[in-house]
C-alpha cells in the first residue's frame, strides 16, 4: 500500500509555501485499488508524540493537488491542523486509468480513503477527522458526509453538485429527457469511436487567454484562474481536459441523496456573486428539511465569485472554517 508513485519531489505548487509548515508526499490505496498520491500538511511546531485533528482536502472537479486543495491544505497546517490534500482516482499523481475519467462512486471513495489513511495514522486523532472539498468535490464532501459516520464535520466551499450539472445543464437549462437522451448519444458514439481508435478523446480543458469578450463571466472565471495565475501542467483544466466521456456516468448517478440525513456538522461556503450559488442554497434547504438541522450552516462571502474562493485569500473565509472545526473536531 505504499509503493510510491510520486512524478515529482520538488516543491510544484501554484502558491507560495509557508515557513510554518512542513509537508511530505504520502499515498495510500482507495478500495478499487487506486493509488492516491496525496502532499501532507503538519506545522512546524508539532512534537512528534502529539496527535493532531487532521482534514482531508480535495479539489476543485479538474484541478490538482499543487493548486487550491494545497493552498487550503497549507493554510490549515497553518491554523493548527494536519492536513492532507489528494489527487482523486484518474488525475494528478494518482493512479487510474483511462486518465481523468470520474465516477460518482469512486471520487467519493477517494475521500473515504483519506479517512482511511487519517484514521490510521499514529499522529492523527483518529476520532476527530474533517473533510474539505473544493467545488466539484464539495458536492462529494456533502455526498461521502451523508455515509461515513468518521467523519465529524465536513466543509464545501464553492460546491458543485456534479450529477446535477452534468444531467441538467447549468443553472438547469437543459433538465429534459430530450436533452439527456442527445447528450447520452452523443458520448456513447464517441465511446464508441474510442475504442474502435484505442485511445481516448479528451474534452478540451479551459479556454486559452484572452477569453473572447462574449464569452459568459464563469468560463472567463476559470480559464482566468486554471489558464493564468494557477496554471500547472497536470491539471486537466489547465490542459485538455476531462475525457469527453469521463463523466458520462453521472447522468444517472445522483449524488447526495440522503444528504438530509447527515448527522455530522456541515459547513457550506459561496461566494454572493457566483454563478454557482444555487447548488450550496438548493443543498442547505435540503439539509434544514431533516432532523439534524442546528449543525448546518450556510456561509456567503460578500462580493466573491466562483474562483475567488479558489485563491484569493482576502475572500476565503479562513477564520470561519477555523471556528467551525474548532467546534465540531474536539
Amino acid at each position: 500500500m505504499q509503493k510510491k508513485f510520486f512524478a515529482e519531489e520538488m516543491w510544484d505548487k501554484t502558491f507560495r509555501k509557508s515557513e510554518n509548515v512542513k509537508n511530505k508526499k504520502i499515498n495510500f490505496l482507495n478500495r478499487y485499488g487506486i493509488n492516491l498520491v496525496a502532499d501532507w500538511y503538519e506545522p512546524k511546531s508539532n512534537k512528534s508524540s502529539v496527535r493532531s485533528p487532521a482534514i482531508a482536502v480535495s479539489g476543485p472537479f479538474g484541478a490538482v493537488k499543487e493548486q487550491c486543495s494545497g493552498l487550503y491544505a497549507q493554510k490549515l497546517a497553518e491554523l493548527g491542523y494536519i492536513a492532507i490534500a489528494f489527487d482523486p482516482s484518474f488525475t494528478g499523481e494518482s493512479s487510474g486509468f483511462p486518465r481523468r475519467m470520474a465516477s460518482p462512486d469512486i471520487n467519493t471513495e477517494d475521500f473515504q480513503a483519506a479517512v482511511d489513511y487519517l484514521s490510521s495514522n499514529e499522529k492523527v486523532y483518529e476520532n476527530r477527522i474533517g473533510i474539505l472539498g473544493i467545488c466539484g468535490f464539495g458536492g462529494f464532501a456533502v455526498n461521502v458526509a451523508a455515509l461515513d459516520t468518521r467523519i465529524k464535520a465536513t466543509v464545501a466551499v464553492t460546491m458543485y453538485d456534479m450529477s446535477r450539472v452534468t444531467s441538467n445543464g447549468y443553472f438547469d437549462e437543459e433538465n429534459s429527457e430530450e436533452s439527456r437522451y442527445k447528450l447520452k448519444t452523443r458520448l456513447n458514439t464517441q465511446r464508441t469511436l474510442d475504442f474502435k481508435n484505442k485511445s481516448y478523446k479528451m474534452a478540451g480543458g479551459c479556454l486559452p487567454l484572452p477569453v473572447p469578450d462574449d464569452s459568459p463571466f464563469f468560463v472567463k472565471d476559470y480559464s482566468e484562474y486554471y489558464k493564468g495565475r494557477a496554471y500547472h501542467k497536470r491539471s486537466g483544466n489547465s490542459n485538455d481536459g476531462w475525457a469527453e466521456t469521463g463523466c458520462i456516468s453521472f447522468i444517472n448517478q445522483p449524488i447526495c441523496e440522503y444528504s438530509d440525513e447527515i448527522r455530522s456538522a456541515v459547513l457550506l461556503i459561496h461566494g454572493e456573486k457566483a454563478h454557482s450559488r444555487y447548488f450550496s442554497e438548493d443543498e442547505f434547504r435540503k439539509m434544514k428539511k431533516g432532523k439534524y438541522q442546528e449543525n448546518k450552516e450556510l456561509f456567503i462571502v460578500e462580493d466573491a465569485v466562483h474562483t475567488d474562493l479558489y485563491d484569493n485569500l482576502e475572500k476565503i473565509p479562513f477564520s470561519k472554517i477555523d471556528s467551525f472545526f474548532k467546534k465540531y473536531l474536539v
